[in-house]
């Protein structure tokens, strides 16, 4: 579900709450009516560590106790970005509650448990900062994608060092690559070190919330001090062979931006593991779902079927072989997640696997007694 989904109340009342600048609203407020009545404050969760977290509240930063809060699924765990209820008094204090999260940005974690890990609660824009200082991977920018859209922010992708790339032609044709990869997604070009493209970004975040997601180098840390107006996050050299640097961002830190709007930066991520996110992997590959309308059969799998739309595409240039493959790859990745947490997914799995199974065990018998 997209952010734009959801009621947007008049802001004639919140403007004026001092939280306004974090993203308080009369939404937000509705929905902790009932917690004021018990003398409750609300506050924005700007940093979570070891079981504690700092809440922006309108008396300032507040250090609380999650351990109300702290469940065995991990998706429920409080994170940057929550709406805390939080205690008015007491030391320490706790978090009682947080309010419904509007969207959640969730990858799996790299444990063999496939459980899910939530990034950033209640975000507007996933800006996606890609490096020009060494090879697109192409791959990559559609894995954060599709968690992008599944999460209901809208996407963004930056690229960032566009100082390094000094020749125009060559510098639009990168664009029209990452262009294609990210359909219906804005992609734009920003030097740090010139200016170039950081104000039409800062206008883009001016509004909501944003979380600053990529790999460690691709320059996160050094386009949120930009965006900040001021020397707030630790910046390292990446290195020249890969491009790559150290997590100069161990935490994840949510700050209001001087232009208005709210950043959250991320850690540099090492994996960018699906979690339950077919509608993400469906909106970032649109152009092989229509394709796949045409096709002669509802349950085509796109590979030799009569009448394949998908194949026609790739027949005739309009898909690229290598779309189709990170399609399926992304595809497959993300059943297995599912699959493993999904018993009747598992079933159906192992039902369509027999199946297939048996189908190749009779033409396999077929063709050796000559009935092919």
């Amino acid at each position: 579900m997209s952010f734009s989904s959801f009621p947007q109340a008049s802001l004639s009342h919140a403007d004026a709450h001092p939280l306004a600048p974090f993203g308080w609203d009369d939404a937000w407020a509705a929905e902790f009516a009932p917690y004021a009545d018990q003398g409750l404050l609300p506050g924005r969760v700007v940093r979570v560590d070891r079981g504690q977290c700092d809440v922006m509240t309108a008396d300032g930063i507040v250090r609380a106790d999650t351990a109300f809060v702290t469940p065995h699924d991990p998706l429920r765990v409080i994170c940057t970005g929550d709406w805390a209820v939080v205690e008015a008094h007491g030391t320490p204090r706790y978090v009682k509650a947080y309010l419904p999260r509007r969207t959640a940005f969730v990858r799996s974690t790299s444990s063999q448990r496939s459980e899910g890990q939530i990034l950033a609660a209640n975000v507007d824009h996933a800006i996606i900062a890609v490096s020009l200082a060494v090879e697109l991977d192409l791959g990559r920018i559609e894995r954060f994608l599709a968690l992008a859209w599944e999460s209901g922010a809208q996407p963004l992708v930056v690229l960032t060092k566009a100082d390094l790339v000094p020749d125009p032609a060559t510098l639009a044709h990168l664009v029209e690559d990452v262009e294609a990869t990210a359909p219906g997604v804005t992609v734009l070009t920003v030097s740090s070190v010139t200016g170039e493209g950081t104000d039409v970004l800062a206008a883009v975040v001016g509004g909501g919330t944003s979380v600053l997601l990529g790999i460690s180098g691709a320059g996160k840390s050094t386009l949120a001090n930009t965006l900040l107006g001021e020397e707030v996050m630790e910046v390292q050299a990446a290195r020249d062979v890969d491009g790559k640097g150290r997590h100069t961002t161990t935490t994840r830190n949510l700050l209001a931006l001087p232009g208005g709007g709210v950043l959250i930066d991320t850690p540099g991520l090492r994996g960018v593991g699906l979690f339950d996110a077919e509608a993400g992997v469906g909106q970032v590959f649109s152009e092989i779902e229509d394709f796949a309308e045409r096709c002669r059969f509802h349950d085509c799998s796109h590979e030799a079927e009569p009448g394949c739309g998908v194949q026609a595409a790739l027949a005739s240039g309009e898909l690229a072989e290598r779309r189709l493959e990170s399609y399926r790859k992304l595809l497959r990745e993300n059943q297995r997640i599912v699959a493993k947490t999904d018993a009747r997914l598992r079933a159906e799995i192992r039902r369509d696997w027999r199946l297939r199974s048996a189908e190749g065990r009779a033409n396999y018998s077929a063709k050796r007694t000559g009935r092919a």
